[in-house]
């Protein structure tokens, strides 16, 4: 470099373009950070929604209830891990489909409506079998 510390500019662009396109430059990673980020915090958000709204409703089936006759293999070595796989990578990936069309803000609302409807179309398909009583509690 001839004449101090000055960057070498490109031929027809302005003196001051360079360091704009650096520091927007630097702006743009650090908001492809931003978005990566809440694209992970909702894959936990979401698996915690999941994990929250299964295993309650799916107690009795790995608890087994008296002796542990009624332990129900299917619910727990099969359709836990798959809702919670489902919880794991549903918001995420609409995130990030959302996120190419949509402000972030928007892609949010959209990522919280298809959680609220995948919950809801599980409550509507997976009946876990229960308890033969209402007032089944763990132990004697």
């Amino acid at each position: 470099m001839s004449g101090g510390d000055r960057p070498e500019r490109a031929e027809g662009e302005a003196p001051g373009e360079s360091d704009e396109h650096e520091e927007h430059g630097e702006h743009d990673e650090d908001n492809e950070l931003l978005l990566s980020s809440a694209g992970c915090v909702l894959a936990l958000a979401g698996v915690l929604a999941a994990a929250a709204y299964a295993m309650p409703r799916a107690e009795y089936s790995y608890e087994g209830g008296f002796e542990g006759q009624d332990t129900d293999w299917t619910v727990v070595l099969v359709e836990l891990p798959l809702i919670l796989l489902g919880g794991f990578a549903l918001p995420p990936l609409t995130w990030a489909a959302a996120t190419r069309y949509l402000r972030p803000w928007a892609a949010a609302l959209v990522c919280l409506a298809v959680v609220a409807l995948g919950l809801w179309g599980l409550d509507a398909v997976w009946h876990p079998q229960q308890g033969p009583d209402p007032g089944y509690e763990r132990g004697i």
